[in-house]
């Protein structure tokens, strides 16, 4: 069965427990991934619709994928193509990698297809390969928080929704969609007055559907063409990368 994540809810919001994995840290220990609200420049993503929730096997608990619990799930009268977590972790390589990130001035926000909010911490080196992500994610859902060995710094946690509630005031908030208004990046940017409040973009994480949201404020398409999750992310960084002059 679907590990049942719903009865740790009250964990949830009390914090929850506490583990430490291998995974590491690129930069010194900061108090948790958390930025403070005051932060200008600075650009938030949130995934959305990401595929990540745990199923028991006989060899224990496993990242639910389309490729290795297709019968499971579709026994389940589930879609198999719904559950594709090996997006989120090509776009997280992509996010983490950047040089928008390695600056300071990404933070990045998970929002999961059963309601789940995880917070990834700035500084989190993702596993490259996607087994190692896939353990990573089984223990980060089980223990609702993951810290770096050696350290108390937080890597990755499960927060309280809704999402806009760890928004800064005053941030833009953009809805990406191939349905939305075709704007070319390298024009549209500096017409956002990003030197001065926090641009947010809700990007989806998945193989279909749209990725619009309630609290988007206005949604663009940056290609004319459907892009991957992780190509539209590496185009919105880059795009910010030439605005800030980030080499």
């Amino acid at each position: 069965k679907m590990a049942d994540v719903k009865s740790r809810k009250r964990a949830r919001e009390d914090g929850g427990d506490e583990d430490k994995s291998s995974t590491k840290s690129t930069k010194k220990s900061i108090d948790g991934p958390s930025i403070g609200k005051d932060e200008k420049r600075r650009i938030i993503v949130v995934l959305q619709k990401a595929a990540l929730e745990t199923i028991k096997t006989k060899k224990g608990y496993e990242l639910v994928t389309a490729d290795s619990h297709k019968t499971i799930l579709l026994r389940m009268k589930k879609d198999p193509s719904a559950y594709r977590p090996d997006i989120v972790h090509q776009c997280l390589l992509t996010l983490l990698d950047s040089p928008l990130n390695k600056a300071g001035l990404l933070k990045i926000y998970i929002e999961t297809n059963n309601n789940l909010l995880i917070d990834v911490n700035p500084t989190l080196r993702i596993p490259r390969t996607f087994p190692r992500f896939a353990g990573l994610m089984v223990q980060l859902l089980h223990k609702l928080k993951i810290r770096a060995v050696g350290t108390s710094e937080v890597l990755m946690k499960i927060i309280q929704r809704p999402v806009t509630k760890h928004l800064p005031t005053g941030a833009l908030k953009i809805g990406t969609s191939n349905k939305g208004k075709l704007v070319d990046l390298r024009r549209y940017i500096p017409t956002l007055k990003c030197d001065s409040r926090p641009i947010v973009f809700a990007v989806g994480a998945m193989a279909h559907g749209q990725a619009t949201v309630d609290w988007q404020e206005k949604c663009i398409a940056i290609s004319q063409y459907a892009l991957s999750g992780a190509v539209a992310l590496g185009r919105i960084c880059n795009g910010f990368e030439n605005y800030w002059n980030i080499l």
